[in-house]
């Protein structure tokens, strides 16, 4: 970079480097070959530990640590160091990694789509798999579903009374009163309850108020829940 300061030109040289922020780990990928052998290494070893004599805390802390110790080995027998950058994707594979390093060796257009393809299906998997995690958080398909969602009531909504809207306090008191006293004396005929059919009555079974608390804790207040909800 070149700065001109009154007659006499300045020259900065300015080194820029490329940083990555690595994050090395331990890591071994789901069904890779990797985690059969480390499952594979828990199982013979765990096996072999002898736990007929735990008569005291000494002995039993020292199978813990032994148990410990088999985690540890078999963790760094089986396990790879990666390195996790700022554009790592949380839903890459070993197959995309495999038909990565395959394109690249013989750069035919077979290969980049066969990797292309399987970057599609893991993608596919990946989300689906999140999706099924939410559903089941939720404990119901129906949380996913707007209608169930918290709802936003509207700005202003008006009685009418008299084809007139009440829109202030004193109005809607009078719509109130007069609506009140205009039922007040009015006869009601309890004879059309007996049309109702008769329904043969239904055992609730029982339940502890903790567990209906814990029922209804999950859903939102102001969203009518469905009978279905409640199952």
């Amino acid at each position: 970079m070149e700065v001109i300061i009154g007659p006499y030109p300045l020259t900065i040289t300015i080194l820029i480097e490329e940083q990555l922020s690595n994050n090395p780990k331990h890591s071994i990928a789901k069904d890779s070959e990797e985690e059969i052998s480390f499952i594979k290494d828990l199982i013979k070893n765990i096996l072999s530990i002898n736990t007929s004599n735990l008569s005291n805390i000494k002995l039993l802390e020292n199978v813990i640590d032994l148990l410990a110790c088999i985690v540890e080995r078999a963790w760094d027998k089986n396990s790879k160091i990666i390195n996790i950058l700022k554009h790592s994707k949380s839903w890459w594979g070993m197959s995309c990694s495999k038909n990565l390093e395959k394109y690249r060796s013989f750069r035919s257009l077979a290969n980049w789509k066969q990797f292309k393809k399987t970057v599609k299906n893991i993608k596919c998997s990946f989300f689906n798999q999140k999706i099924q995690e939410i559903v089941n958080k939720a404990r119901g398909l129906w949380e996913l579903i707007k209608r169930v969602r918290k709802r936003n009531l509207p700005v202003v909504e008006a009685i009418k009374y008299n084809d007139h809207l009440c829109l202030e306090i004193n109005n809607l008191w009078h719509a109130l009163h007069s609506m009140f006293n205009m039922t007040q004396d009015q006869h009601i005929n309890i004879e059309i309850l007996e049309e109702i059919p008769d329904k043969a009555p239904e055992e609730w079974p029982s339940f502890l108020r903790e567990e209906f608390i814990k029922a209804i804790a999950k859903y939102n207040n102001s969203s009518a829940p469905e009978p279905d909800k409640l199952l």
